[in-house]
């Protein structure tokens, strides 16, 4: 028997070490996962190597084949492990989360198969699945491996989804049908109940129970890896350190490891016409004088919407680079599914509208060079839908934003942006749908360019900028990545 145990662990040595990613659907989680990857292979003195797991079936794109395909060839240390195709019923009963959770429930066996497959020529030192990828943390768990969420998130948000099954045992009631009642969660400013994301909203929704179940399971894993630095919130990160968003147990260990942004994807992109135009059209601005609006991959607005925000630009007197996308079939979903320049677009703006801004105005449609243009000297401000990567960017940029949030955690995002942190001004949206006004975002503009506020809140982002870069030296997230490590490499 003790032969056998020597055997055992000399054919373990033999092995490489291997850390296994699993992102949820979707290029923007594969993206996250990659970033994680490359930091991993690039900060840590321990040698690894990286695999994917990929699901197929739903979510899949051609700019999701083209990006692996690149990132294969450019990182030979990551690799992907493409899952066999599954299908998902995607009834008109369900929404579109609650299809998300079923195609990842129904992706379990993948998973274990995949790991058993990865472990015979490879040691499996940990695998670091997406919240969304709950299902599978008990799979790695049984099979003995470390597991970790990674949180694309802030800390503010993980505090939220810590203390989430708490909140939902405090009421029967949905949040949509809870208008003016407000939400307290620990290290996050109040919060308005149907302000909460989509997939919580209504308890007749199947995603709002999977969602009570991925929550629940956060706190089960072996530690969480989380988008932010220390610096940038540190009011939920003290509340997650002192375990007060986990009332019934232990809070794992939160690893701030941030902040991560794709600039080579956004390079890659950035090597279009298009790309090229907008970038050298802002190198030709005065400094600080151009208000950048753009809403991530898929945000996007009615053609009323749209009206109303060229109205605003309009009579703003502002100079503006704006991406326009398609707007989408159901406007109260605020994104689009239909990715690309292919649209009819001239109607969509005031009579007049084109022509008369072309000199202090620039519109792209789809998508322009978001990393590459916070970072011109030209942008004064950023409007955004608070996406997480979109905040980062203009933060590592030193860019104070125009909070707009459309939908998943963006208001929680919103209210830490404005209320705790000062670098961002707020819309005010109309109740129930979301909708703003043109003169409100004629005043939001301008008090963000010209105002004694906007002064202030470009002096609090060139701060955290300044705090950003130093998250991104030696001293600063790099340690907390190198305790994961450590904390990997202890329990092997």
């Amino acid at each position: 028997m003790m032969i056998i145990k020597k055997q055992k662990e000399k054919d373990s040595r033999a092995k490489k070490d291997a850390i296994v990613l699993y992102p949820s659907p979707g290029i923007g989680h594969v993206v996250s996962m990659v970033e994680l990857g490359k930091l991993i292979l690039s900060h840590s003195s321990h040698r690894f190597t990286i695999t994917i797991l990929l699901t197929t079936g739903f979510m899949d794109s051609p700019a999701l084949a083209n990006y692996i395909n690149r990132i294969s060839h450019s990182h030979p240390a990551i690799s992907f492990l493409r899952f066999p195709f599954q299908h998902v019923d995607a009834a008109s009963t369900h929404s579109h989360a609650a299809t998300r959770f079923d195609f990842v429930r129904l992706n379990r066996p993948n998973v274990a198969q995949a790991l058993k497959d990865i472990s015979e020529s490879s040691a499996v030192r940990a695998v670091v699945i997406d919240i969304f990828c709950a299902s599978a943390l008990d799979v790695a768990m049984n099979m003995g491996i470390p597991t970790y969420y990674f949180f694309t998130s802030g800390a503010a948000v993980l505090a939220a989804f810590l203390y989430f099954p708490k909140i939902h045992d405090q009421t029967t009631k949905s949040f949509k049908d809870m208008d003016g009642v407000v939400l307290y969660f620990p290290g996050m400013p109040p919060l308005n109940s149907p302000h909460m994301p989509e997939p919580m909203l209504d308890r007749d929704d199947a995603a709002y129970w999977d969602m009570v179940y991925f929550c629940s399971y956060l706190p089960k894993s072996v530690g969480i890896l989380v988008n932010t630095f220390d610096g940038l919130e540190p009011i939920p990160i003290e509340a997650l350190a002192n375990g007060v968003c986990v009332p019934e147990g232990p809070t794992p260990p939160v690893y701030c490891i941030g902040p991560l942004i794709d600039e080579a994807r956004d390079k890659m992109e950035s090597s279009n016409e298009t790309s090229a135009d907008c970038l050298a059209w802002l190198d030709a601005q005065p400094s600080r004088s151009v208000v950048f609006l753009c809403f991530g991959s898929r945000g996007s607005f009615s053609a009323l919407q749209i009206r109303e925000i060229a109205n605003g630009l309009e009579r703003s007197g502002q100079r503006f680079l704006w991406v326009v996308k398609k707007p989408p079939s159901d406007e109260k979903t605020k994104q689009t599914e239909e990715l690309g320049d292919d649209f009819e677009w001239e109607s969509l703006f005031p009579e007049g509208f084109l022509e008369r801004t072309k000199e202090r105005g620039m519109v792209v449609r789809s998508w322009a060079p978001q990393v590459a243009g916070l970072r011109k000297e030209a942008v004064g401000g950023f409007v955004t839908h608070c996406g997480w990567n979109s905040v980062l960017e203009a933060v590592v940029a030193g860019v104070p934003m125009v909070a707009w949030p459309l939908y998943a955690e963006q208001h929680m995002n919103r209210n830490v942006m404005v209320k705790d942190l000062g670098i961002a001004v707020g819309v005010e949206q109309r109740e129930g749908d979301g909708f703003v006004s043109g003169d409100e975002v004629e005043r939001r503009v301008r008090e963000l360019i010209d105002s004694e506020h906007g002064k202030e809140i470009r002096h609090e982002s060139l701060k955290m900028k300044d705090m950003a870069s130093a998250a991104l030296g030696e001293s600063g997230s790099s340690v907390a990545l190198q305790k994961f490590v450590g904390s990997i490499i202890t329990k092997a």
